[in-house]
Protein backbone atom coordinates (compact mmCIF):
# COMPACT_ATOMS: atom_id res chain seq x y z
CA UNK A 1 0.00 0.00 0.00
CA UNK A 2 2.87 2.36 0.86
CA UNK A 3 4.34 1.82 -2.63
CA UNK A 4 1.08 2.84 -4.30
CA UNK A 5 0.73 5.94 -2.11
CA UNK A 6 4.33 6.93 -2.90
CA UNK A 7 3.80 6.37 -6.63
CA UNK A 8 0.57 8.39 -6.77
CA UNK A 9 2.10 11.16 -4.64
CA UNK A 10 5.11 11.34 -6.95
CA UNK A 11 2.81 11.38 -9.98
CA UNK A 12 0.76 14.24 -8.55
CA UNK A 13 4.00 16.12 -7.81
CA UNK A 14 5.19 15.61 -11.38
CA UNK A 15 1.84 16.75 -12.74
CA UNK A 16 1.89 19.91 -10.59
CA UNK A 17 5.50 20.54 -11.60
CA UNK A 18 4.39 20.33 -15.22
CA UNK A 19 1.85 23.05 -14.51
CA UNK A 20 4.30 25.32 -12.68
CA UNK A 21 7.59 25.02 -14.61
CA UNK A 22 7.79 26.35 -18.17
CA UNK A 23 9.52 23.88 -20.47
CA UNK A 24 8.52 20.88 -18.32
CA UNK A 25 5.48 19.22 -19.87
CA UNK A 26 3.63 16.10 -18.70
CA UNK A 27 0.90 14.69 -20.96
CA UNK A 28 -2.07 14.63 -18.57
CA UNK A 29 -2.46 12.76 -15.31
CA UNK A 30 -2.22 9.36 -17.02
CA UNK A 31 1.10 10.47 -18.44
CA UNK A 32 2.12 11.58 -14.96
CA UNK A 33 1.42 8.07 -13.67
CA UNK A 34 3.66 6.59 -16.37
CA UNK A 35 6.38 9.18 -15.74
CA UNK A 36 6.10 8.60 -11.99
CA UNK A 37 6.60 4.86 -12.42
CA UNK A 38 9.58 5.23 -14.78
CA UNK A 39 11.17 7.99 -12.71
CA UNK A 40 10.68 6.06 -9.47
CA UNK A 41 12.24 2.90 -10.85
CA UNK A 42 15.18 4.78 -12.38
CA UNK A 43 15.79 6.81 -9.23
CA UNK A 44 15.68 3.66 -7.11
CA UNK A 45 17.84 1.60 -9.48
CA UNK A 46 20.60 4.02 -10.49
CA UNK A 47 20.12 7.19 -8.47
CA UNK A 48 22.44 5.95 -5.74
CA UNK A 49 25.09 5.06 -8.34
CA UNK A 50 25.00 8.53 -9.90
CA UNK A 51 25.15 10.06 -6.40
CA UNK A 52 28.23 7.96 -5.57
CA UNK A 53 29.98 8.79 -8.85
CA UNK A 54 29.40 12.53 -8.36
CA UNK A 55 30.54 12.29 -4.74
CA UNK A 56 33.79 10.53 -5.64
CA UNK A 57 34.40 12.66 -8.76
CA UNK A 58 34.21 15.84 -6.69
CA UNK A 59 36.77 14.43 -4.24
CA UNK A 60 34.04 13.73 -1.66
CA UNK A 61 32.79 17.33 -1.59
CA UNK A 62 29.61 15.99 -3.19
CA UNK A 63 29.00 13.92 -0.08
CA UNK A 64 29.45 16.93 2.19
CA UNK A 65 26.90 18.90 0.17
CA UNK A 66 24.59 15.91 -0.30
CA UNK A 67 21.45 18.03 -0.74
CA UNK A 68 22.97 19.69 -3.83
CA UNK A 69 24.22 16.36 -5.16
CA UNK A 70 20.76 14.76 -4.80
CA UNK A 71 19.24 17.81 -6.52
CA UNK A 72 21.55 17.27 -9.50
CA UNK A 73 20.95 13.49 -9.47
CA UNK A 74 17.19 14.06 -9.57
CA UNK A 75 17.60 16.42 -12.55
CA UNK A 76 19.72 13.81 -14.36
CA UNK A 77 17.15 11.09 -13.68
CA UNK A 78 14.38 13.42 -14.91
CA UNK A 79 16.27 13.90 -18.20
CA UNK A 80 16.72 10.13 -18.46
CA UNK A 81 12.98 9.67 -17.88
CA UNK A 82 12.35 12.25 -20.60
CA UNK A 83 14.47 10.17 -22.99
CA UNK A 84 12.66 6.93 -22.11
CA UNK A 85 9.02 8.09 -22.18
CA UNK A 86 6.82 10.03 -24.56
CA UNK A 87 4.74 11.38 -21.66
CA UNK A 88 7.41 13.83 -20.47
CA UNK A 89 9.14 16.65 -22.32
CA UNK A 90 11.94 18.68 -20.74
CA UNK A 91 13.38 21.48 -22.86
CA UNK A 92 16.90 21.60 -21.34
CA UNK A 93 18.93 20.65 -18.28
CA UNK A 94 18.28 24.00 -16.59
CA UNK A 95 14.57 23.25 -16.74
CA UNK A 96 15.28 19.82 -15.24
CA UNK A 97 17.16 21.51 -12.36
CA UNK A 98 14.25 23.87 -11.71
CA UNK A 99 11.78 20.97 -11.89
CA UNK A 100 13.96 19.01 -9.48
CA UNK A 101 13.82 21.87 -6.98
CA UNK A 102 10.03 22.17 -7.35
CA UNK A 103 9.64 18.40 -6.88
CA UNK A 104 11.74 18.60 -3.72
CA UNK A 105 9.53 21.35 -2.31
CA UNK A 106 6.37 19.45 -3.24
CA UNK A 107 7.82 16.34 -1.60
CA UNK A 108 8.34 18.21 1.66
CA UNK A 109 4.78 19.56 1.54
CA UNK A 110 3.31 16.13 0.77
CA UNK A 111 5.22 14.52 3.66
CA UNK A 112 3.84 17.16 6.01
CA UNK A 113 0.29 16.62 4.75
CA UNK A 114 0.40 12.80 4.82
CA UNK A 115 1.65 12.58 8.42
Amino acid sequence: MQLIVSWVTLSVGLWITGLLVPGFHVKGFGGALVVGAVFGILHWAIGWLIFTVIGVATLFIGFIFAFITWWIVTAIVLKMTDALTDSLTIVNFRTALIASAVLSLLSVVSRLLIR
